[in-house]
């Protein structure tokens, strides 16, 4: 997309001068025309801000930036504005330059008469595959504002959801951050100076610190060593996460398994699966396409396996809710109430209020793991930071002994 900076007049004569966006020249004439505009010059802008646009950003989209495109989008296109004209006005105020770009694009390509859904998923980085099938159904149906509105109601709640279980896990992790850098710096400036001490009073060291002065001689000399192994490790972890797809399902489940996050991790999950699902069938969207859609988005391989169970199920003929009832990952309640959507008909109702079930239970389950992992990790740095006084004190009392 280049930016054009022209002059021109009106139907009425008046002189207008400003900047267009379009893939050509000849497109951005064919669009200034199409603004009752007639162009006298044209020319390329050259400005910094401009060049940005242009250039675009081939980064994703980040999650709180299309959350906010998604709840504007769906008031303006309630408003009774156009899409294209919606699409435009959004481009112009998103603060995200991944956003703009591929918005300035669709914009281009819904003017060309290519439907908004078609034209959407040529960016996968911008726009997810969800929100571009859910769209395409609205188009089908006729019913692209209820569609859009269904839309920003769910993204935004699983957003809320993401930031609340974040929080909850962000917390332990920044404790046990500032416990290593406590201990690291306690062994590495603190432990030494009272080591020259000991040595010079001949006192007799226990166990304790014998170990705590090997460990932070042992620091002394290969701190650099002990860095890159850790960060060498947290890579290789993190590299096969990303590409070894069993190792990527044996960390998922264990920290489905782990205690008190576990459950956190699940309800979760669920809430996010169950609020997809509904919003599908809501849309129309046809069942086995939903589920394929919903196995992709959920973001855990456990129970994306679970997920691709209930769709060969389908498509043998037999139900959805008998994959769910047979593995540990589903409580009775959402094997229960998935069998009643299935019998009346109404599986994304059901579905629905299973998602607002999790997502309440997500809330209390934060807030209860909140007041509990403070003390414990306080207590835990404590502990620690104790060992390594201990270790300190326990030769002086010998000393005191002795004198």
């Amino acid at each position: 997309m280049t930016v054009y900076k022209y002059t021109g007049r009106t139907k009425q004569g008046a002189q207008k001068k400003g900047t267009v966006d379009a893939p050509t020249k000849q497109a951005a004439i064919a669009k200034l025309r199409e603004q009752g505009i007639n162009p006298r010059q044209l020319e390329e802008s050259k400005s910094l801000a401009h060049l940005e646009i242009k250039l675009g950003s081939s980064g994703k989209v980040k999650n709180e930036d299309f959350v906010i495109y998604c709840r504007q989008f769906a008031t303006l296109i309630r408003a009774g504005i156009s899409i294209v004209e919606a699409t435009r006005i959004l481009a112009e105020q998103t603060t995200s330059k991944a956003l703009k770009k591929a918005l300035l694009e669709v914009e281009e390509d819904v003017r060309a008469g290519t439907p908004f859904s078609k034209a959407a998923i040529k960016h996968p980085k911008a726009f997810p595959q969800l929100f571009a099938n859910m769209i395409s159904s609205g188009e089908a149906t006729g019913n692209m504002d209820e569609t859009l509105e269904r839309l920003a109601n769910m993204f935004e709640k699983q957003f809320k959801l993401k930031k609340k279980v974040q929080s909850a896990l962000t917390y332990p992790v920044i404790l046990l951050f500032i416990t290593f850098v406590v201990v690291f710096f306690l062994l590495i400036f603190i432990v030494p100076n009272f080591v020259k001490t000991f040595e010079e009073m001949g006192a007799e060291l226990p166990l304790l610190t014998i170990y705590m002065i090997t460990f932070s001689n042992f620091l002394q000399q290969y701190w650099w060593l002990v860095i890159i192994v850790i960060s060498g490790s947290a890579f290789a972890l993190q590299f096969l996460y990303r590409k070894n797809k069993q190792f990527n399902y044996t960390v998922n489940l264990s920290l489905l398994k782990f205690p008190l996050f576990g459950k956190l991790l699940q309800k979760s999950a669920i809430a996010r699966m169950t609020r997809t699902l509904s919003s599908l069938f809501s849309s129309a969207v046809p069942i086995l396409n939903a589920l394929t859609i919903v196995e992709r988005v959920v973001g855990n391989p456990v129970l994306g396996k679970v997920i691709i169970e209930a769709r060969t199920s389908l498509e043998k003929g037999q139900s959805l809710s008998g994959p769910f009832e047979r593995s540990w990952l589903f409580p009775p309640l959402v094997t229960s109430m998935t069998k009643i959507g299935e019998s009346t008909g109404s599986l994304d109702l059901m579905l629905e209020k299973v998602a607002d079930f999790y997502e309440e239970e997500v809330d209390r389950s934060v807030d209860t793991l909140k007041s509990l992992i403070e003390p414990l990790m306080i207590l835990i740095l404590a502990g620690v930071v104790g060992l390594i006084v201990a270790a300190i004190m326990l030769p002086m009392f010998s000393l005191y002994e002795q004198m």
